[in-house]
């Protein structure tokens, strides 16, 4: 597998970003002459913050790939962990999920929890509720990928939109190889990023928790499966 999303700010930065500051200060400058100059340039300036944000939405720091212990799982995606729960897999097996909201000012970039090979690459749901909705799991347009760790435990990470959202990114195709911590995708405008673990994995994170993408440890894979 192949990064392409290297770039500290994203190319979709200047496609968004800086149309929004250019329409912002075209409206002030368009209208300086004007009897109500303070409220263009008000209206203006709040645009062109706007647009600002957007580009910050955008951005891609540098992060080294994780080192150390293999069996460890760390954050797909910056935010606030939602929720640690048990849910039922497809198998009928149970497994451990950890939901991660992204807020509008988080980082979107989506990194692979464990190194391993892609199983599947699996689109799904028709639904845009908000990405802490209850519901939004399973109704919401989703991507999974399900990984196979060397020592053959399957890890899932799954992408699921949010209101805003609309487009989930995911270059990693079924067959490839990737390294821990790599960057695989994103999620455009607020999101939420589940990861699915082997039940008998030890979870290191709790409800309300804030964790980063590639370095912070989420849970550690059951000893059996090492």
């Amino acid at each position: 597998f192949e990064e392409r999303l290297r770039a500290r700010v994203l190319p979709e930065a200047v496609s968004f970003g800086m149309l929004v500051v250019t329409i912002g200060l075209m409206l002030t400058i368009l209208n300086r002459d004007s009897d109500a100059l303070a409220f263009f340039v008000l209206v203006g300036g709040t645009i062109v913050l706007l647009g600002a944000g957007l580009m910050a939405f955008f951005r891609n720091p540098p992060r080294a790939l994780p080192t150390g212990d293999p069996s460890q799982v760390f954050a797909p995606a910056d935010g606030r962990v939602l929720c640690v729960d048990e849910v039922q897999t497809t198998e009928g097996g149970r497994a451990w999920r950890i939901g991660i909201f992204l807020s509008l000012f988080d980082v979107h970039i989506n990194r692979a929890p464990v190194a391993g090979r892609v199983l599947s690459v699996t689109r799904s749901g028709r639904g845009f509720l908000a990405a802490f909705n209850p519901r939004a799991p399973r109704d919401n347009v989703q991507l999974a990928l399900k990984l196979v760790t060397e020592s053959g435990a399957e890890v899932e990470v799954v992408q699921i939109v949010g209101v805003l959202a609309r487009r989930i990114v995911c270059h990693a195709q079924q067959g490839e190889w990737l390294p821990r911590g790599a960057r695989y995708g994103m999620i455009r405008f607020g999101s939420r990023t589940d990861v699915l673990l082997p039940h008998a994995s030890h979870v290191r994170v709790v409800k309300d928790d804030r964790v980063r993408a590639g370095l912070s440890v989420l849970a550690t894979l059951p000893e059996a499966l090492r």
